[in-house]
């Protein structure tokens, strides 16, 4: 494959190249792109080949415009540009404070719903498995908003049901526990250590934590004698050593920097050891751990911080179906347009097909139009006094044109200035400045988990490969769908990648950056040629073989995923309504999470003039 530039990733070629790639590598990508219905596609998804290219016009070439739209005659009381939990949840929320009469039309530039909540299914010789390929679980939902706590009641999300639907007794019943591995690619040798190293499997409800004690765990480690005993050191660790006195030692964490902690009041300076400090806060983090502050990785479980237990029994991190937050967002989408599937509940609809069909439907006054590309928003007249709102978006090549009422901008924060052209400098100047956190979840549909159960592996902490962590995915059966019972059944396992840099220390703008550029450049068989190095590594070649064992690969990148805040109160001031527009994202929070995402929906709506 040619190397590619950014012009490539400007013009649109790279998608070309990468979808030109995919089709004749793998078996793997046998479905990809040949179903009508999007979550049961593997390959490249999340963020798939095309999917942004002319976001991506928009927003580097600056001048790009769209053609002269073609004529359409639809007017909306409510047009939603964005697709995802946020963005929905506006759509339900407007609905019930004006009335089922009112017309809605909501705008993606994807071929599916729910944004980064994402549905991901593989079909395993005849037998379908749900999965997630993004948004995770509802966070402490039950102390959330009443507002939220409302908006679950009203589209029939039971969060009581979770307490028997997650089997937290499933790990521990197999023999399951997490891990790390080591592979010989970054430590010279493969081995699986029976420790974790870090507080990430604290999040995964029922996983036991390290098998071995600190000092065997660091025995079996392929570290140098060095290397293993600053490893140790680290673990004995502590703010403690810090020196500093209590009144003072909580602004002082914050203060002070994780890797400054390391090397200069723990002396490590062993690269092995500091590599593995750098991939240990993974998603929790939104960044390489040198860039965090010490009570920042103390927060995230960074290595050498023990289990916080931030989750407690009255908090559990359970709140989760079994496609994810895709539950929620399939949930909100049969509240709009009731006919889209069968089932009168969240749990219901678990197992429910989804008719795509149905979504922009001409007689129904709430719609959702896929596969299309917002590039111009704009009032018609000053936007004090508008009455009405153009929306030019995408579909096909072609331009097309609507009006609406009101406008809720539900999409990337970042991307806005590019389609409401009239805001004002510093807001505009402000959502500039807001990020997103790179982000891979891979979906592995395996056809037996034995080497698993062999390995005693329910999680394994990878600090030297692209994905740094995998998992057995959540153990729960909801709606009439079983989670795998025996290690000779199917199952899916999770693996997760947050890029950085290879360039320590580099500001987190920059390295996101250059992390997105590497992972759009990757094709689907960079990726799977990962992941088998990685699975066949990890895993005993007596219980695995790649290609006997692997059924299906879903790939969800996520060039932009976590929202992270930008400077300052930037986030507060970008939100701010616009005459006849206003603003949701989690962006708009700032905050990677599903309820704030929910509850941004809400305030968007509240602010509409």
């Amino acid at each position: 494959m040619p190397k590619l530039t950014r012009r490539d990733f400007v013009n649109g070629s790279a998608i070309a190249l990468a979808g030109t790639a995919m089709g004749s590598v793998s078996p793997l990508l046998a479905t990809h792109h040949t179903a009508p219905y999007p979550p049961a596609l593997t390959g490249l998804r999340g963020s798939y080949p095309g999917a942004n290219t002319i976001a991506h016009q928009r927003s580097w070439q600056g001048g790009y415009q769209p053609g002269i739209p073609k004529p359409i005659d639809e007017h909306y009381d409510l047009v939603v540009v964005g697709a995802g939990l946020s963005g929905l949840a506006a759509a339900v929320f407007y609905r019930q404070q004006h009335g089922p009469d009112k017309t809605i039309l909501i705008l993606d530039n994807h071929d599916d719903f729910g944004g980064h909540a994402k549905r991901n299914e593989h079909t395993i010789d005849g037998q379908t498995l749900i999965s997630y390929g993004g948004s995770q679980t509802l966070v402490e939902p039950r102390t959330a908003d009443p507002v939220i706590r409302k908006l679950l009641t009203d589209i029939g999300v039971d969060l009581y049901r979770f307490d028997s639907a997650f089997d937290q007794g499933f790990y521990a019943r197999h023999g399951l526990s997490a891990t790390t591995y080591f592979n010989a690619k970054q430590f010279g040798r493969d081995t699986l250590v029976h420790h974790p190293f870090c507080n990430y499997y604290n999040y995964i409800e029922g996983l036991p934590g390290a098998a071995v004690s600190d000092e065997d765990a660091v025995a079996k480690t392929p570290l140098s004698a060095r290397g293993k005993e600053q490893l140790l050191r680290v673990l004995k660790g502590g703010v403690h050593l810090l020196g500093v006195p209590d009144a003072e030692l909580e602004d002082y964490i914050y203060r002070h920097n994780y890797f400054d902690y390391l090397r200069n009041t723990l002396g490590v300076d062993d690269p092995d050891v500091l590599h593995m400090a750098r991939h240990s806060g993974i998603d929790w983090s939104n960044a390489g751990t040198e860039l965090l502050s010490i009570g920042e990785a103390k927060e995230c479980g960074a290595l050498g911080f023990a289990p916080v237990g931030v989750y407690d029994e009255d908090h559990p991190y359970i709140h989760h179906f079994p496609d994810g937050n895709a539950g929620v967002a399939r949930a909100l989408v049969k509240y709009l347009i009731p006919h889209i599937a069968e089932g009168n509940s969240a749990e219901a609809l678990v197992n429910a097909r989804f008719d795509y069909g149905r979504l922009d439907g001409d007689t129904q006054s709430s719609r959702i139009r896929l596969n299309t590309t917002v590039v111009d928003v704009s009032h018609r007249g000053a936007a004090e006094s508008a009455e009405d709102v153009s929306v030019r978006y995408m579909h096909e090549g072609n331009t097309y044109e609507v009006s609406a009422s009101n406008v809720v901008m539900a999409c990337y924060n970042m991307m806005i200035p590019h389609i409401v052209a009239d805001l004002p400098a510093p807001q505009s100047a402000a959502l500039h400045q807001q990020m997103k956190s790179p982000l891979i979840y891979t979906t592995v549909g395996l056809r037996n988990w034995r080497a698993f159960k062999e390995q005693g592996l329910g999680l394994a902490m990878c600090p030297g490969n692209m994905h740094q962590t995998l998992f057995m995915d959540f153990p729960v059966s909801l709606g009439g769908y079983q989670y795998t019972q025996t290690p000779d059944d199917p199952c899916i396992i999770q693996m997760i990648s947050c890029p950085y840099s290879e360039e320590l220390g580099k500001p987190r703008a920059e390295q996101y950056k250059e992390a997105r550029y590497r992972m759009l450049g990757r094709t689907f068989a960079d990726y799977e040629s990962e992941v088998r190095e990685h699975l066949t590594g990890m895993l005993p070649s007596t219980h695995f073989d790649f290609d006997r064992d692997v059924a299906s690969l879903t790939v969800n990148r996520w060039a932009h995923g976590y929202a992270v805040a930008g400077p300052g109160d930037s986030a507060a001031i970008g939100r701010q309504p616009h005459g006849r527009i206003t603003i949701a994202n989690s962006d708009s929070a700032p905050a990677a999470d599903a309820i704030e995402a929910m509850r941004m929906g809400y305030r968007a709506i509240s602010e509409l003039a």
